[in-house]
Order: structure tokens, then C-alpha cells, then sequence
């Protein structure tokens, strides 16, 4: 799959490529989901394209595609060869039974791209059970463009939506971030049935931008944008199942010290976050907010790199102050990592902690430049990108 803007250069993404032909080599239907505008459209018809010798695309954004298979949804898949791609699948939910009908009785292979988590869509998991694969497509993350853009740090502050990051300028990019932002509240959240108040959600995801990287308080938040906790926890959950906010557990377990029960959020995509902290590249140094950003952006990153699962991860922090800002169960090891916006990492008392209270494997301290060294036995710095080489062989061998 090829991303261009404005004589960019192209970005790949032949990985996805692969996921999508082991998804069906497990199961007939293939389900990409990810945030709007992440490029699932552009996967789909690059697969097409590339595995099929024949295929149909259905996008229910538009408006005829969506009355002919509301209205006769057998009739219209039942006679197509080839592979069927049905874009949106969240505005059309009641296709999931017809896609049960088809597969069973005619062997179809379908693809289907929505803009929610699975859980949002609940139809496919009851009737397409046994039948279905799960894709979680991105925005670019930085192993995908570091090739062509060496340097972390457009990455870092254009984001990883292809609109965004392949602008030629960071002022572009900032502008239709902007454009994203507006239509996500005011047209797509309403496309996935929920009932919103299109103010009261702006200013909420405003909030959190500056609650980024720190414990969540629904009711603090209520008082502050005027609704209640159960309304502001509800809205916070909409924005995770549609891939922009990931709310990260505490890590609980049986130890002496008391330990934190809040959960933490953050702005999935650096670029938005930036954003809505209207912040700039020349007002990134210095800014209070850049460690927290530093440390959603690298904690998203490695997540994505890893391919953990959401329930897998956590963070741990202790009313005594010993914290770790994530932990990931990984092949039945605990491995943590601490995010430190600094040329240069230290040993501290709190990784000390979290290395022995929580019994991990290893804790990586990740820096944005490209060091490598060992801090104690189980305690190792690196550079972003130097990790992800590192890992390729640790965690993947």
C-alpha cells in the first residue's frame, strides 16, 4: 500500500498486507478497525489489488452503496465473485446476519473496515463468532517511516495520520488536524449511533490533552466542562473504542504498599495531542506538557511495536511514590518501561522499586536519542529507535 501527498515520498505498509492474508488463512471475514482517516480504505484496496483477481467495494459512507444493502443485502453479495470489501461496516450493522448467510452457504471472503473497536460492535461477535479476524490498523507509527524520515522528531509532532504527517509544512498538517478533530465530534461519533453534546465533548477532549500522561478524575473533569462523572467515564470510553484515547489500568497485586487504582489516559496520537495543547515546534522545548507528551508518544510506539494486547498493559504507581510508567505482560514475563524526555537517564530509587516489588524480567528506561547502556542487571536505557532494533531480536526471535 502507497501513501503520497504533494510529491511526498511513498510510505509502504507491507506489513499490514501480511496480517490481512493470515487473517484469512484463519478465518473468511477479515475485519480492519482504526481511527478515521488511518488509511484502512487505502489497505483494503491495496490488498485487493494485489491478492484478487476480482473484488467489490461497498463504501456505506456513500449513500446509494448504503440503501442497495440495507434494502437487499442478500440479493445484491449473494451472485459477486471475488473478494467483497464493505467500508464503514458500523453504519449498516444489521449486515453482520447476511455476512453469517454468505459465508457459510457460499464461501465468500469478505472484508470489513469500521471506525470503532470490536466491542462498539457488538453484532459482529454474536453473529460472526468462529468466522471472524481482527486487524487494528494505525496511523503510522515510526518503524514505518523512519526509513524515509530519519529524524524522530516529525514524527513526533506531525502525528501519524497520513493527511497529517505527509503535509509539507507543520502548519498544514496542524490545519487539518483541526478538520479532523471537528468532524470526528460533530459527524462521525454521531454516524456510530451515539448521542453526544457536541461542546461539552470538544471541551472534554481538550481536557484530557492537559490530563495527558496523569491519573484520570471523572469527577474533576465533570465540574469542569459541566456534566456528570458517569457522563464524562461514558465519553472517555467512546473516545478509546474509537482508537483516540487509551485509557491504561493500574497494575494491582498483592504487596505491602497501597497501591494507586486510578487509571491514567492519553491522547493516542502525538500530532492531536500537540494540537490541542496549541502547541508548536518552537514551543515544543521548554513546554510543561513535552515530558508527558514525550512519554504517550514512546509508550504508544512500543505497544504498537510489541503488538500487546490493550488488556496487557498497565502502569504502577504507589501512594509512596515508587511508580512505573508501563508494564506489559509479555510471553509470561513482566517487562517494564520508564519514559524520560532527557539526554541522559539515571538510576533511580523508584526503578529500583519497581524492578523488585514488582518482580520484573527487565525495565527499559527510553530516552529520544540513540544511547545504549546498562543502568543495573536488569535495568537497560535506549534510545527509542535503537530499542525497536534491539527488540526485533529480543522479543521476536
Amino acid at each position: 500500500m502507497n501513501f503520497n501527498l504533494r510529491g511526498s515520498l511513498v510510505i509502504q505498509r507491507h506489513a499490514y498486507i501480511e496480517k490481512i492474508k493470515k487473517c484469512f488463512q484463519v478465518n473468511p471475514i477479515c475485519a480492519i478497525l482504526g481511527p478515521r482517516q488511518c488509511g484502512k480504505t487505502s489497505l483494503a484496496l491495496a490488498f485487493a489489488k494485489n491478492q484478487a483477481s476480482l473484488f467489490h467495494h461497498f463504501d456505506l459512507e456513500n449513500h446509494r452503496h448504503a440503501k442497495i444493502l440495507q434494502e437487499n443485502p442478500l440479493l445484491t453479495l449473494e451472485e459477486l465473485d471475488g473478494l467483497i470489501i464493505l467500508d464503514e461496516i458500523q453504519r449498516v450493522p444489521n449486515l453482520f446476519v447476511t455476512l453469517r448467510y454468505l459465508v457459510d452457504h457460499y464461501q465468500k471472503k469478505i472484508l470489513i473496515l469500521g471506525s470503532a473497536h470490536r466491542d462498539l460492535i457488538q453484532q459482529s461477535s454474536e453473529s460472526l463468532a468462529g468466522r471472524i479476524s481482527y486487524l487494528e490498523l494505525t496511523p503510522f507509527t515510526l518503524t514505518e517511516v523512519i526509513d524515509q524520515y530519519p529524524k524522530i522528531d516529525r514524527h513526533f509532532t506531525f502525528g501519524g495520520f497520513p493527511k497529517a504527517f505527509l503535509q509539507n509544512d507543520f502548519k498544514l498538517a496542524h490545519f487539518w488536524l483541526e478538520s479532523f478533530i471537528q468532524t470526528f465530534i460533530e459527524r462521525d461519533l454521531g454516524c456510530l449511533g451515539f448521542n453526544i453534546n457536541h461542546g461539552h465533548m470538544r471541551h472534554l477532549w481538550f481536557l484530557l490533552a492537559h490530563y495527558h500522561g496523569q491519573l484520570v478524575s471523572y469527577t474533576e473533569i465533570g465540574g469542569q466542562v459541566g456534566i456528570s462523572h458517569t457522563t464524562v467515564k461514558k465519553y472517555i470510553e467512546l473516545l478509546a473504542g474509537t482508537f483516540v484515547v487509551r485509557i491504561l489500568r493500574p497494575f494491582h497485586q498483592n504487596i505491602t504498599k497501597r497501591q494507586i487504582k486510578s487509571p491514567k489516559v492519553y491522547i493516542r496520537d502525538s500530532g492531536v495531542c500537540m494540537h490541542l495543547l496549541d502547541m508548536t515546534e518552537r514551543s515544543l522545548i521548554g513546554h510543561p506538557k513535552l515530558g508527558a507528551l514525550w512519554e504517550g508518544y514512546a509508550l504508544e510506539e512500543i505497544i504498537r511495536f510489541l503488538e500487546v494486547r490493550d488488556e496487557n498493559c498497565y502502569f504502577w504507581r504507589t501512594e509512596h511514590g515508587a511508580e512505573l510508567d508501563l508494564l506489559l505482560m509479555i510471553q509470561g514475563k513482566k517487562i517494564g518501561f520508564e519514559f524520560k524526555y532527557s539526554d541522559v537517564a539515571s538510576l533511580t530509587r523508584s526503578m529500583r522499586a519497581s524492578v523488585d516489588d514488582l518482580q520484573l524480567d527487565h525495565l527499559y528506561v527510553i530516552t529520544p536519542k540513540g544511547i545504549h547502556y546498562n543502568l543495573d542487571a536488569k535495568i537497560f536505557c535506549y534510545g527509542l529507535k535503537e530499542f525497536f532494533v534491539f527488540a526485533k531480536d529480543f522479543f521476536f526471535e
